[in-house]
């Protein structure tokens, strides 16, 4: 029998480790219970986290953003800004609204006042072409509260479609539809996510085990973790936490893809301590000390790295962290109980029908590998930083664009034929406008003037194609005069009903015209807005978010020679380029907190201050690589105007935790090794030792990563994120197959004691003379493992 005995000196964070296998082997059925059954309450108990997701990145915006600061400016036009609008387009089949079809709305907009939270029913006009009619709803719900405004929606439905028919056809339209419409895909994208991923861990563990039980072993703990986490979560963001499909689809990548790492982890070092001839209870509780510490380092590294992003500004970031870090947080707790457990219930039948025998083992292809590269390892060294200095150069060529969401509605959806509808029948602002909007010295009902003067600069600047406003509410033109004469007549806009009152002399045109002017002029004449559309370009293009910082100017300027007291400029464009700017920002100040972080676990699990330097520095250059190939890819073979801003820095967060996770486990190998071996052929036993580890972890983690961007880039309307699933995926390969195998090895062989300093072990001890061909290497760094 073989005693489970120690090798070299066993510090205190191996003991720790060896007594918790222990008694996760002696409890290992009430480990498997408890986490069963806390998984099934906690699904039962909690909302599901797809149901919480929302989509829209100007939800996590400061309010000190200039795009909010401008919203507020809009309240007494649009509401309260805590308020929730929703718009309603009704289109004639015949071509024009007849007195029956506005009746008809007018008794559908009554019926809308009776919905809960709908606190204002306003006609914002009929189209130019008398064939379809606007109306605007504003509910008290809070804005980017998804289940609230699910709940809205729902019931507006609900109301509307008791008016339709074959002569009326009545839609909902607008941004809060559209985030609806679109939750409800995020929800089906999120389970073809998790669906795809799991088939393909399956697979891949199939090929790499060659046994039928080991591969459900590793995923299951992952699998359990999900269920949990999602419910976790999902709970979080009932109570007010935003959840982006970002990070949904992310936490399905990372607790599956992760999760397996840290399974294979485990299970390699399971394995390799039977074949050396302990049982299986034996082999668990060795493996748990082994490892033990590098899954708990390579986790720590994720975890604080994700509540780094707490210290974000951009709430998408801010809010992305603390999910992402509890499910690695739950992975890592399932990691060291509940998958040792699994283990030790099943023991040696777990490699079934792989055969496990006692042998001396001989060096594996990466053992080769490693021992022919360290024989130079500065030129290794050069030839990977030039490899990687050559991908890098493409970073050059990055153009930020886009966002982290699907702003249109899927196809065939409600939301999407009532956004049609108002690109149709409306200017062409009316459906996704760039707002600008001034706050009058002098109400507009005294002092006309101002809009006339303010609309004719607004035309002449050049920035702007269709403009919409108080001189211009519906496509039809009104003087100023003619403007303040409605209003003696008729008073208030937004009190006015559909269909124009009995004996009143006002013709239709200007009746319905003025009307529509409830949305441009506040009741008391102080604040206005224009409604416009950019000359860049449609308000979601790279084009139009950049030009937003000229139209502010232009339009301040505006605001100044008409002697306004307040201006701004809202919309989608100037909410976007606040993000733009916002997440640069955040990426200069997240960055070096979460370097300096990393860099601490780091000198604890390798004790070294040395170590971590290259370590870090190698990530860099990797994310540097894999940047510069998804710009290659994106911008320059596909054309792109430009990546989605936030894949900087969610590739540099994500590959600077995951990487270290590899040089963590290759490392601690090393440092083992080295207790016993020469420098040198410890790094030929460890990188043999680990190869197959670290190699099937990065497969697993970068076709997670792959299914991410896959399922991305097919779903129905577009999506920008699929580059994100794309950079990492290629990060993570990097990191496997050319840092791990290349630079962390070479660098290790060139610093020799001195990586471990100023720890005992960075004292000089001798190399063996004898081994100095790359055969001799392999064959004298003792049994090594054949994977």
């Amino acid at each position: 029998m073989v005693v489970v005995g120690q090798r070299g000196d066993v510090g205190l964070g191996e003991r720790l480790f060896r007594a918790l296998g222990r008694g996760v082997v002696r409890y290992r059925w009430v480990i498997l219970v408890l986490w069963l059954v806390g998984t099934a309450v906690a699904s039962r108990a909690l909302p599901s986290l797809g149901s919480q997701v929302n989509n829209n990145n100007s939800a996590f915006l400061p309010a000190s953003a200039p795009s909010n600061l401008a919203a507020q400016l809009a309240g007494p036009l649009t509401g309260p800004a805590d308020q929730t609008l929703v718009q309603v387009v009704a289109v004639s089949s015949a071509g024009t609204l007849s007195a029956a079809d506005q009746s008809s709305l007018q008794t559908m907009a009554d019926a809308l006042r009776k919905v809960a939270t709908v606190d204002l029913v306003q006609f914002a006009g009929i189209s130019p072409d008398g064939a379809a009619a606007q109306i605007v709803v504003l509910s008290s719900r809070s804005p980017n509260d998804i289940g609230g405004d699910k709940t809205l929606i729902a019931s507006m439905d609900s109301v509307v479609g008791r008016y339709e028919s074959t002569a009326l056809q009545i839609h909902l339209a607008g941004s809060v539809a559209t985030q609806v419409a679109n939750n409800k895909q995020s929800q089906s994208e999120g389970k073809q996510t998790q669906t795809l991923s799991l088939l393909l861990i399956i697979v891949l563990l199939l090929l790499i085990f060659r046994s039928l039980l080991a591969p459900l072993l590793t995923l299951f703990p992952a699998a359990v973790v999900l269920v949990l986490s999602q419910a976790l979560i999902g709970g979080l963001g009932s109570l007010g936490l935003k959840i982006s499909e970002i990070t949904q689809l992310l936490l399905i990548v990372l607790v599956l893809g992760a999760g397996t790492d840290y399974g294979l982890f485990l299970v390699f070092r399971v394995r390799e301590e039977m074949e050396a001839g302990r049982s299986a209870h034996q082999a668990v509780e060795v493996a748990v000390a082994r490892v033990g510490e590098s899954i708990t380092g390579s986790a720590s590294t994720v975890i604080l790295a994700l509540l780094s992003l707490s210290l974000a500004d951009f709430g998408l970031y801010k809010d992305l962290g603390p999910p992402l870090a509890v499910g690695i947080a739950v992975m890592l707790l399932a990691g060291l109980t509940l998958l040792p457990a699994l283990l030790a219930i099943f023991g040696r039948a777990t490699f079934w029908p792989f055969r496990l025998r006692q042998r001396e083992q001989q060096a594996g292809t990466w053992g080769r590998i490693a021992a022919r590269l360290i024989q130079r390892p500065a030129l290794s060294l050069a030839v990977g930083i030039l490899v990687f200095g050559a991908l890098a150069i493409a970073v050059i060529g990055y153009k930020p664009g886009g966002f982290g969401g699907n702003l249109s509605a899927p196809p065939g959806t409600n939301a999407a034929l009532g956004n049609a509808a108002l690109r149709q029948h409306f200017p062409e602002a009316s459906q996704n406008p760039t707002n600008l909007i001034m706050t009058l010295p002098q109400s507009a009902w005294t002092d006309p003037a101002r809009l006339e003067r303010a609309t004719s600069l607004i035309k002449a600047s050049g920035q702007f194609t269709k403009v919409s406003g108080p001189l211009d509410p519906n496509g039809t033109v009104l003087t100023p005069s003619q403007l303040v004469a409605l209003h003696d007549q008729l008073g208030t806009a937004l009190d006015l009903p559909t269909a124009e009152p009995p004996g009143t002399t006002v013709p239709a045109t200007l009746y319905n015209a003025y009307r529509a002017t409830a949305r441009f002029i506040s009741a008391g004449g102080a604040t206005v807005q224009w409604e416009v559309g950019l000359e860049a370009g449609a308000p979601s293009t790279t084009a139009a978010i950049n030009a937003v910082p000229t139209i502010r100017t232009t339009f301040t300027g505006i605001a100044k020679q008409v002697g306004a007291t307040a201006s701004g400029v809202a919309g989608e464009a100037p909410a976007l380029n606040d993000v733009s700017t916002i997440s640069d920002r955040d990426l200069k100040r997240i960055v070096p907190i979460a370097v300096v972080v990393i860099g601490i676990i780091l000198a604890l699990v390798l004790r070294s201050l040395v170590a971590p330097l290259y370590l870090l520095a190698s990530v860099v250059v990797s994310y540097l690589a894999s940047l510069g190939l998804a710009v290659l890819v994106f911008v320059y073979l596909a054309h792109q105007g430009g990546l989605t801003f936030i894949l900087p820095f969610l590739m540099f967060v994500f590959l600077l935790a995951l990487g270290e996770d590899y040089n963590i486990l290759v490392m601690s190998r090393i440092r083992e090794e080295a207790k016993r071996l020469p420098l040198r052929q410890a790094v030929v036993r460890a990188v043999g030792a680990t190869g197959s580890t670290v190699t099937s972890a990065g497969l697993v983690l970068a076709g997670t990563f792959a299914v991410f961007a896959i399922v991305s880039a097919r779903q129905p309307g577009g999506s920008s994120v699929e580059s994100v699933g794309f950079g990492l995926a290629v990060g993570v390969l990097l990191d496997t197959f050319v840092v791990r195998t290349v630079l962390v090895p070479a660098t290790v062989s060139l610093f020799g004691r001195l990586n471990w300093w100023p720890s005992a072990m960075g004292r000089s001890r001798p190399e063996d003379p004898t081994a100095t061909g790359p055969d001799r290497l392999v064959a004298r760094s003792g049994p090594a493992v054949r994977r």
